[in-house]
């Protein structure tokens, strides 16, 4: 028999290069200080061992084994060890409440919970919703059994399970902004292809070291760092979380080449007192998806020397649809173009291409496009049409072939029966310098239908009124564009992808005056 899929990587690499670094656990220290970390043969060893423990607590090939915690080593060992089964692993997001967690568990079939202690009492809710027959803590937890001690006397046989690249491999949940989420079903081809892309696209060797400290449940930080990092025999230094402290230290100590996260984790680096002076001189890739890029957050990292690079993709896709190359530099603001197994294209509603210049659905189609969602053919087929994967996502593309993503299709205003786009409002407001982070969503309007309206989170000690930002706009985009009226907030609500809950903001402040 023989693993094609994710759970036969370690071995390879370990094959390759068993004494190469693979990952840091930059949140935890040895008694000398040090970060704890472990070369390929070590990590190898302890995914065989804890997949044997699995095995013996009844997972076999088909089931789902799931993770709940911040970012640690045990996430992607837990990954892996389900792949040496045959079993889907279930990533789930730490920030979502104790009743979705529940409903991700019941829907995925999930047999094994394994989370972190630091998640416990949320773990502990979820499972008093949807009782398991196991779960497993990571630095032990009553009631749970221990992750370190199955680790640790289980024998390190490896498996010869039968894995083809098209079963099963992630089910990734999406963040459910349009109502329940749903389980994205990637097999083993899906991810192989996604990090094959990325390791071409973004130019990985094994000497890259890459930073995870955006959530590892996060389809990017999985797909377009981890494991293209891994499968090239590079470096992964994880954090628990993102603190900008943290993320300058470990960029420094351990010269991190490439990093992944959204706008939002960006220009939160940009706006520190330590941006200016920080060693980032290690840093050769800045990658940043998730939500449309502001023009002007690229600008403040070409500033100091750095190739800010955006890319654009999705959980079904696992997730890269488009990269823009750093040498397009005159492109400054787009997605890019396909990556190089991918294809893409921007469609009217009767799927015919669109013109360059006309606004149209992003669709893609490749070997990293989805099985399709668990359990649920009928969202499968609604997000199918001949084999194209439709984002929901508008754009327009150049003469050159250049994708630029709009917004997302339920998100667009429709003023006077002009379609705007709140991403390029966005866009524009951030580049005055009160504003700290800004949405625009549609309201009603007895005239025009809708029109916009801004929630503006501004600068500490900043002082501007709304009307101040509305003139700040005229001449930057079209006057039907701007805003009718800016609300002032203390922070903005974010889905745990990081991306603006846009559903959660209209419920507070499209009713208000």
């Amino acid at each position: 028999m023989q693993n094609e899929g994710l759970g036969s990587w370690l071995a390879r690499r370990a094959r390759l290069t068993p004494d190469a670094l693979a990952l840091v656990d930059a949140g935890a220290n040895t008694a000398d200080g040090h970060a704890v970390a472990l070369t390929y043969d070590a990590l190898h060893r302890r995914a065989i061992r804890l997949a044997r423990a699995l095995f013996a607590l009844g997972v076999l090939p088909g089931d789902r084994v799931a993770y709940l915690g911040p970012n640690h080593p045990a996430f992607l060992e837990t990954c892996f060890a389900t792949g040496m089964l045959g079993g889907v692993f279930v990533p789930l997001n730490y920030r979502s409440a104790a009743p979705e967690l529940a409903y991700m568990l019941a829907n995925s079939g999930t047999t094994i919970l394994v989370f972190a202690s630091e998640r416990a009492e949320l773990a502990r809710a979820a499972l008093e919703l949807t009782p398991l027959p196991q779960a497993i803590a990571v630095h032990g937890h009553r009631g749970a059994l221990d992750y370190e001690a199955l680790v640790a006397r289980s024998p390190e046989t490896p498996f010869d399970e039968d894995v083809a690249l098209d079963d099963p491999s992630v089910i990734m949940y999406t963040s459910g902004t349009t109502g329940r989420p749903k389980g994205a079903t990637l097999t083993h081809a899906n991810l192989t292809w996604n990090a094959v892309n990325a390791m071409i696209d973004l130019d990985l060797t094994s000497r890259d070291v890459s930073l995870a400290c955006a959530p590892l449940f996060h389809s990017a930080t999985f797909g377009m760092l981890c494991l293209p990092t891994l499968m090239k025999g590079g470096t992964v230094v994880s954090l628990p979380s993102f603190e900008l402290d943290r993320v300058f230290d470990a960029i420094a100590e351990h010269r991190v080449s490439f990093m992944f996260g959204v706008p939002a984790m960006f220009q939160s680096m940009a706006r520190s007192p330590r941006f200016a002076t920080a060693d980032l001189s290690s840093l050769r890739v800045l990658l940043c998806g998730g939500a449309p890029v502001p023009e002007s957050l690229i600008r403040d990292y070409e500033a100091r020397g750095l190739a800010f690079l955006q890319g654009y993709g999705m959980t079904e896709v696992a997730p890269g649809a488009l990269f823009l190359n750093p040498r397009a530099t005159h492109k400054v603001g787009s997605a890019g173009k396909a990556s190089f197994f991918t294809d893409v294209r921007l469609v009217r509603p009767d799927f015919t291409d669109a013109k360059p210049g006309e606004p149209g659905e992003i669709v893609v189609k490749g070997p990293n496009v989805m099985k399709g969602y668990w359990e649920d053919p009928e969202a499968t087929a609604a997000a199918m049409t001949d084999g194209w994967f439709r984002s929901g996502d508008a754009g327009v593309v150049d003469d050159e072939g250049f994708f630029y993503v709009r917004d997302r299709l339920k998100d667009v205003i429709i003023s006077g029966g002009e379609n705007v786009y709140p991403a390029e409002v966005e866009a524009a407001l951030h580049e005055h310098p009160a504003v700290q982070d800004c949405a625009v969503i549609g309201v009603p309007h007895e005239k025009w239908g809708e029109v916009g309206k801004a929630i503006v989170v501004l600068v500490p000690d900043a002082r501007v009124t709304g009307s101040d930002l509305l003139a700040s706009l005229a001449g930057k985009i079209g006057n039907y564009k701007i805003p009718a009226s800016v609300e002032f907030a203390e922070s903005l609500p974010r889905t745990g992808t990081g991306k603006l809950d846009k559903k959660a903001l209209r419920a507070t402040y499209a009713g208000r005056r």
